[in-house]
């Protein structure tokens, strides 16, 4: 009962198609991929402060043992 097959995600696609129309679909798509190249963005910079603090740490206990 619960599976659902190849026929069942097609017409539910068609429904979708038809529920919000071609540009709609195709709007939240766009919206959705800037959503995650801002948050893979999002990551990276604070990855790279991340290294940047750790970095400027450790030249600062150096600097101090000596």
């Amino acid at each position: 009962m619960g599976n659902i097959g190849w026929t069942g995600i097609i017409i539910i696609a068609i429904l979708v198609v038809i529920l919000f129309g071609k540009g709609k679909i195709s709007s939240i798509m766009g919206d959705l991929a800037k959503g995650i190249k801002s948050f893979k963005k999002g990551m990276s910079d604070d990855k790279s402060s991340e290294d940047d603090n750790s970095n400027s740490n450790s030249d600062n206990s150096n600097s101090e043992n000596k």
